[in-house]
């Protein structure tokens, strides 16, 4: 049986960490997205204010098997 996946890009931000901010993105897409199975980092990113790194931004790509 063949099987139809979707992708879609997320992007996730955190105050903690790189790291932080995938998982808050996995976890958010994972409450409106069935079956997600994979990711791939495409971009990494942050937000610096007064000299301090305030966030950080990562872009995702996102793989999710089609329901049949």
């Amino acid at each position: 049986m063949s099987s139809v996946y979707k992708m879609t890009e997320l992007v996730g931000t955190s105050s903690i960490s790189l790291s932080e901010a995938v998982k808050e993105a996995i976890q958010r897409a994972s409450k409106t997205i069935r079956h997600i199975g994979w990711f791939e980092i495409i971009d990494q990113r942050g937000l610096v204010k007064d000299g301090q790194v305030a966030e950080f931004q990562v872009t995702l790509k996102v793989g999710f098997k089609l329901e049949d």
